[in-house]
């Protein structure tokens, strides 16, 4: 008989859209191929073929990384999204602040005992 593994959480699963790639990696992977094949070419009359396929691979780099990482379910851009809102644009110490209902209530009661003394006077 046929096995077939069925996933217990459906929402991991991703559709795949050419040659079993989500479409976000066929986009990348050919960004990628768009990118370093064309430099490779370009480069290897000036360098020996090994510089120039590890130049190729470098620039082809960052392609796979947003194709393929992940962590916690987000993309890697959404990630340096949030890392860098983190430690750059928002502030470091978070002060913290309450807001004291009695005390409020209090200040309110002042304030009204004191305009009712002011128009007692009147």
């Amino acid at each position: 008989m046929a096995y077939v593994s069925i996933p217990k959480d459906l929402s991991a699963v991703k559709t795949k859209f050419l040659l079993g790639l989500t479409k976000r990696q066929a986009i990348c992977f050919g960004g990628a191929a768009i990118t370093g094949v064309p430099i490779f070419f370009l480069i290897k009359d000036f360098m020996p073929t090994n510089l120039a396929a590890l130049l190729m691979v470098l620039i082809m780099l960052p392609w796979f990384l947003f194709a393929m990482y992940e962590k916690n379910g987000q993309p890697l851009e959404k990630y340096i999204k949030y890392v860098v809102a983190v430690k750059h644009t928002r502030p470091a110490k978070r002060i913290y602040r309450t807001n004291n209902f009695y005390a409020v209530v209090q200040r309110q009661s002042e304030l009204i005992s004191e305009v009712n003394d002011i128009a007692k006077d009147k």
